[in-house]
């Protein structure tokens, strides 16, 4: 299978356990990977992996970021009677993804199962089963009879809690399903990089780093840590993309299609990218032949919004792979995409010297 090792990486992150403040087993994972294609591997103090691969040059230095923390919970209360669990999100959750699916919640005592539900249609008046209901009004059913039995299971206020989500592939291995996507998907790509520069003895005439940054989806803090750690000259902010190819989206508010490349993200509300290195980007898909999109997201940001203001500044770019259903249990992406933003990031950097990264800054 063409892509096997990357399906085998991307599975591994995606069902490993890992919400914004809580991304210990998931930072594991990384280290433990990287480890085999790195020159060093560190991690900051908030828990965000670092991992360096020297080239033919000390400068300039260049980061590919990806966050490894999901959308996920947090316990808030047990019902005194029932055992049932109350809970806050973390991250943003469109509350009307979340009923009746099953989630994991991570005890003193190990990991409990549970389903999010609310009070069934059938007993409500009839106005009030029309009307959405809210993760306020939900609660997790861990089996729990009473609140003693829940609290015998380990469960404390403060525990943390993903989706359950086994990762696959559909369409004869061409689509992967899976949770945490956003943005397990930008720390693959910057592991694949690693591992196609050390597996194919590829020079590069820079300092790479790679970084799992922490807590993206709760303020993008790790993005700010790491950029203190690693000083860049320059940074490949690495995303998902939101996929505008399912009804009812119009082009202008989600451009970028799945399965037509990569996108180069023109604007966001964190950050408007460095525009001689956007150009850049763009001139070395079409002179590799790589598929790209340009796209745009009036709303969200992501680490590049933390990362290009570090210091005396940093010319940034975000690039993404179109992922459709992102902050939910199930999200897809096309594997040729994944494939595609790697090639893409990898030229990058085979290019990215002091006489590239200084032009973007001249003025």
């Amino acid at each position: 299978m063409a892509y096997e090792k990357m399906l085998q990486t991307l599975k591994a992150l995606s069902e490993s356990f890992g919400p914004a403040g809580f991304e210990l087993e998931t930072a594991r994972i990384v280290k433990e990977i990287v480890q085999g294609y790195s020159d060093e591997v560190t991690t900051d103090k908030l828990g965000s992996v670092v991992f360096k691969k020297s080239g033919t040059d000390e400068r300039p230095r260049v980061l590919l970021a990806g966050h490894i923390d999901e959308v996920g919970f947090v316990v808030s209360g047990i019902d005194k009677e029932s055992g049932f669990l109350n809970f806050n999100a973390i991250g943003g959750w469109f509350d009307q993804v979340l009923l009746s699916q099953r989630v994991v919640v991570r005890t003193r005592k190990g990991d409990v199962q549970g389903v999010i539900a609310a009070k069934p249609p059938h007993v409500l008046p009839e106005e009030e089963a029309k009307q959405v209901v809210k993760k306020e009004n939900m609660f997790i059913d861990i089996g729990a009879t009473s609140y003693q039995e829940a609290v015998d299971m380990g469960v404390r206020i403060g525990d943390p809690i993903v989706p359950w989500s086994p990762f696959t592939t559909i369409g004869g291995g061409k689509v992967a399903i899976g949770k945490g996507f956003d943005d397990r998907i930008g720390a693959l790509i910057a592991i694949e990089v690693f591992r196609r520069l050390s597996e194919g003895k590829i020079e590069h005439p820079n300092t790479l780093f790679g970084a799992a940054t922490v807590m993206e989806e709760v303020g993008l803090r790790g993005a700010a840590t790491v950029a203190h750690v690693v000083a860049p000259d320059v940074a490949l902010v690495l995303e998902v993309d939101i996929a505008g190819d399912v009804p009812g989206i119009k082009p202008y508010q989600a451009p970028a299609r799945m399965g037509l490349g990569p996108t180069i993200l023109t604007f966001d509300a964190s950050m408007i990218p460095n525009q001689r290195l956007k150009e850049f980007m763009i001139k070395l898909a079409e002179e590799n032949k790589i598929p790209y999109q340009l796209s745009q997201m009036a709303r969200g940001g992501t680490d590049a919004g933390r990362i290009h203001v570090d210091r005396a500044g940093c010319p940034s770019i975000v690039l993404g792979v179109p992922t459709r259903h992102i902050h939910s249990h199930a999200g897809m992406v096309s594997v040729q995409d994944l494939d595609n933003a790697a090639k893409l990031v990898l030229e990058a950097v085979r290019r990215l010297d002091k006489g590239a990264v200084s032009s973007f800054t001249s003025v």
